[in-house]
């Protein structure tokens, strides 16, 4: 195999498709302070800070699929007989030792950078960075007794936001976990998506997801309900002037989320195939979602 061969599999073993459920976080919550800035809600900003914090976040969840990868092969939820994206543990081209070690030399990095930022801001975001640790580090866990769903929103919808925009300011911006939630409930949607489409097969490995516990069904509402709430809780705070109107650019995205409704709702158990790539799909959602409110933030600071 080609020098770039291998370097291809190195970055996909670590699903950067998934990136924009760690990163699209930390972009809105980096925008949103600066509209607060421009607004004269806050009087300090310091965009290096935003930017190793944003990096931080990717790093935290690159781990955490590469960690995630290996207990789910060595748990036997990975297998041929999955469909979605890759998993090159299974296809044999690396051994699980050396994804499980890649997954913490990540982490590791993760943490250096982490404590940089917690050394020049403050104590709260301890307690921030112990949520990603723990998520990186345990989330299999959770996953496996049906409580991914969660996790995942804690980390990815309130925590990244929230320790962003305190790296940012020096202040913990309660306000944040709002304008974040939106972002954070599609964000849940690519889990919620995934683990529909590997029901059976997370059955016979014998662990527990939602959407498991909620059936097919109970699934296909909850993806519903997902989708359209991130959407009703922007207007909602555009409504309440927490968020400009500018933001209501987030629309242009509900032709996507739309066609995504419609896919989810022809699955059946007989072809759960049909959702294969919804994982994939919810995900190019959440980043043409997050760069179109980034846009309204930034517009509005500017106008």
């Amino acid at each position: 195999m080609s020098v770039n061969g291998k370097l291809k599999n190195w970055i996909i073993v670590a699903h950067p498709w998934a990136f924009p459920a760690s990163a699209s976080p930390a972009l809105i919550a980096i925008s949103y302070v600066f509209y607060l800035y421009t607004q004269g809600e806050i009087t300090h900003l310091n965009w290096i800070y935003g930017i190793l914090a944003l990096v931080g976040a990717v790093i935290f969840h690159m781990a955490g699929n590469l960690l995630g990868d290996y207990h789910d092969y060595m748990s036997g939820v990975d297998t041929k007989e999955k469909t979605g994206p890759r998993r090159l543990i299974v296809e044999g081209i690396f051994k699980p030792k050396t994804v499980l070690y890649y997954g913490y030399v990540v982490l590791f990095i993760g943490i250096l950078l982490g404590t940089y930022l917690l050394l020049n801001t403050g104590f709260p975001l301890l307690f921030i960075g112990a949520v990603g640790i723990i998520g990186s580090l345990f989330y299999y866990k959770f996953k496996y007794v049906a409580m991914g769903d969660l996790v995942i929103f804690i980390c990815y919808g309130l925590s990244i936001a929230l320790g962003v925009a305190y790296v940012m300011t020096g202040e913990v911006l309660w306000k944040m976990l709002l304008v974040s939630t939106p972002v954070g409930l599609l964000v849940v949607a690519i889990l919620h998506a995934n683990n529909t489409r590997d029901m059976l097969q997370d059955k016979d490995a014998g662990i527990h997801t939602q959407a498991m516990k909620m059936g097919l069904e109970g699934s296909q509402i909850a993806y519903q309900t997902l989708l359209l709430v991130a959407y009703l809780l922007i207007a909602i705070m555009v409504m309440i002037q927490m968020l400009d109107s500018w933001v209501f650019l987030v629309l242009f995205s509900f032709p996507l989320a739309i066609k995504n409704l419609k896919l989810m709702k022809r699955a059946t158990m007989d072809d759960l195939g049909i959702i294969r790539f919804l994982d994939t799909r919810t995900a190019q959602l959440v980043l043409l979602f997050s760069l179109l409110m980034v846009a309204g933030n930034l517009i509005a600071s500017l106008t």
